[in-house]
């Protein structure tokens, strides 16, 4: 067995898990930074704008997402051309109609006197618009499996945003309005990169067509539905904290929501990287390869966050000192954080379940699955929270949530693939054995 080589890190799981972990790290330093910089309220908001905001972006990287991967990832010159052409053109029309239904939004701003409400309204059209041009660039970088662009780009986003924001902390201007700004402007600057780069690829929406456009769409309106319904099922929490408990506690259920980046970020990367291979071994007909990348990624996760799991249990009091000061001390956030924790043992099946359900022509399926979790989860939270009177209701309700989700996954996705839960985690021990071979050179 060869010993591990320091080239050995710019292979492509490395540079997609590099790039995740900088969204996981820049994004807790700058929760660590606002949460001492501003009130309760004003961060709770922060979320607020955020999860509203994210509700957006999923329905336009629902659609456009996967299906870039899907029919780009593999396609010769002409064919390339064609599909990114066509997805170009759609990122623009659905920017611009939800664009134009936050302008109309505008003229009822006299009459509302809620900032819960005016906030999304006066930032979301200008933000939406900012991020079209970086977004699309992620998805053609991904299936172009170039992650090392996607790391620098990720470094220009978050880099800058956190510079901005220590700079405006220095100058004791910190505040919600100046923090909207920060975030519009650092999206601007990386689209200008991306786009300067010639990583987008802008000049081929001359080549798009209407076949393409009819075969993106009909590919991508089940899994718009089921990524829009998914991103509504993790904002059914802020919605119900929101109206239930106020904004203020928002800001404490978003600390341990911002400390699972330690088991989301591994997991973005590595459904990225999964998700194209699969689509490529099951594209040229290897049912077998296709499975045999689900078991292993799915094992590898789960045996992995075993550790992470059990330190943050035991750590969970440091973390949210770390992260959030000592305001934060004393609330439910640690013990939230434990809770979570535990849950995301499940969450490798969940998601790999899911995504895997799209490669194999199952969008209609994986959208059932988010709209059972959806109705589970906002049935559980409104129950959790009208019982306890407290952010524990939440954790009641994700429990069900997650629960449901991969056993549905598991079941549906068997009825396509051969697999067991047991060969899933023989398949994570035996590359997980490899893995450690490699790197220790035994």
């Amino acid at each position: 067995m060869g010993r591990f080589k320091l080239a050995d890190l710019r292979n492509k799981h490395i540079l997609a898990l590099a790039g995740n972990g900088i969204i996981a790290v820049f994004g807790m330093g700058t929760i660590a930074l606002l949460s001492r910089s501003l009130d309760k309220a004003d961060l709770g908001l922060w979320f607020l704008f955020l999860t509203i905001y994210s509700l957006g972006d999923a329905i336009r990287g629902g659609l456009l997402g996967t299906a870039t991967i899907k029919f780009y990832a593999g396609a010769d010159k002409e064919r390339a051309d064609n599909v990114l052409g066509s997805v170009w053109f759609l990122a623009l029309m659905v920017t611009g109609i939800l664009t134009l239904a936050d302008v109309i939004g505008f003229f009822f701003l006299p009459f509302i006197h809620d900032q819960q409400l005016s906030i999304p309204i006066l930032w979301f059209g200008a933000t939406f618009i900012s991020s079209l041009p970086f977004n699309i660039i992620f998805g053609i970088l991904t299936a172009e499996e170039r992650y090392g662009k996607i790391l620098w780009l990720r470094l220009v986003n978050s880099g800058s945003m956190v510079t901005v924001i220590i700079i405006l902390m220095v100058m004791h201007k910190m505040t919600l309005n100046a923090l909207l700004w920060c975030n519009l402007l650092t999206n601007c600057l990386t689209s200008l990169v991306g786009l300067l780069s010639g990583w987008g690829k802008v000049t081929t929406i001359r080549k798009r067509s209407k076949a393409s456009i009819l075969e993106i769409t009909n590919f991508g309106k089940y899994i718009l539905g089921s990524t829009f319904v998914s991103k509504l099922l993790n904002s059914c929490d802020t919605f119900v904290i929101s109206i239930m408990l106020g904004p203020q506690y928002l800001a404490v259920y978003g600390l341990p929501i911002k400390l699972m980046e330690i088991v989301e970020f591994p997991l973005r990367s590595f459904v990225g990287t999964g998700m194209s291979a699969m689509a490529a071994a099951y594209n040229q007909n290897n049912i077998h390869q296709t499975t045999y990348i689900l078991k292993k990624f799915t094992g590898m996760l789960t045996l992995a966050f075993i550790p992470l799991t059990l330190g943050a249990v035991l750590l969970a009091d440091v973390a949210i000192d770390i992260l959030g000061g000592a305001k934060y001390m004393g609330t439910e956030a640690a013990n939230l954080y434990r809770i979570l924790m535990l849950l995301a043992l499940l969450y490798p099946l969940d998601r790999f379940t899911g995504v895997t359900l799209d490669i194999v022509h199952q969008p209609r399926i994986n959208f059932y699955k988010v709209i059972v979790m959806l109705a589970v989860n906002f049935t559980a939270n409104f129950a959790g929270v009208a019982l306890f009177g407290n952010l524990y209701g939440i954790s009641f309700g994700s429990l069900f949530t997650v629960v449901a989700g991969a056993y549905f996954g598991y079941y549906n996705l068997k009825k396509h693939l051969s697999f067991t839960l047991r060969e899933i985690i023989a398949s994570g021990i035996y590359e997980s054995k490899l893995l450690i071979q490699k790197v220790t050179g035994k």
